[in-house]
């Protein structure tokens, strides 16, 4: 996915890391790819993981998969441990990535409640006012749902649905879960060569 020669260029630009964290709501396939992507292209990627986010995630792409997952991150956080660097304002970070974003976690972050070492990185994120991008997957949405996503918008976090596009057609669900991290890391200002764009139709 990078251009020959453009490595050096790259890495410089992404010099500060981004932090992702993965919750327990399905989805752990969104993370797998666009954690792949962001080693592709260079960049240092922190990771916490919560208990259930394990849980699920060795479900949905297997323990292979999920050991796979970690290995492409720079550091793993324990989630229990609130003096790890994402706890503090000082550490410097490109971006905040929860993918995906459980309805107990949006809730956490919107009422400011930090109960581990996810909801503390992005309450600091917050208020240092740095891009905080919550992913979340859950449906139907109920009214707390809804207002709690409203809150943390508000507060200053995107939210960014894991919501998958078919019109570049899709042959399979990898093909579906790497448009979708493609262009999650695009919106976070990163290029993605050989993402299928739309062309309009003729």
């Amino acid at each position: 996915m990078v251009k020959a020669g453009a490595e050096d260029m790259i890495k410089d630009e992404n010099r500060d890391p981004i932090l992702l964290a993965i919750t327990g709501a399905s989805g752990s396939i969104y993370s797998f790819k666009f954690i792949e992507i962001l080693r592709d292209l260079g960049q240092e990627v922190h990771l916490i993981v919560s208990s259930t986010g394990e849980q699920v995630s060795k479900i949905e792409i297997k323990e292979d998969g999920f050991q796979a997952l970690i290995r492409m991150a720079h550091t793993v956080y324990s989630p229990d441990n609130l003096a790890a660097a994402p706890a503090s304002g000082s550490s410097r970070w490109k971006a905040m990535v929860i993918l995906p974003c459980t309805m107990g976690t949006m809730a956490s972050i919107a009422h400011g409640f930090s109960q581990n070492l996810i909801h503390r990185a992005a309450d600091c994120f917050l208020k240092e006012r740095r891009p905080l991008i919550l992913v979340p997957r859950e449906t139907p949405l109920n009214r707390i749902h809804l207002q709690n996503m409203l809150l943390a918008e508000k507060a200053g976090a995107v939210i960014y649905p894991a919501m998958p596009s078919f019109y570049h057609q899709p042959g399979n669900i990898d093909e579906m879960a790497s448009f979708f991290a493609g262009r999650l890391a695009e919106f976070m200002g990163l290029r993605v060569d050989g993402l299928k764009r739309w062309h309009g139709i003729d």
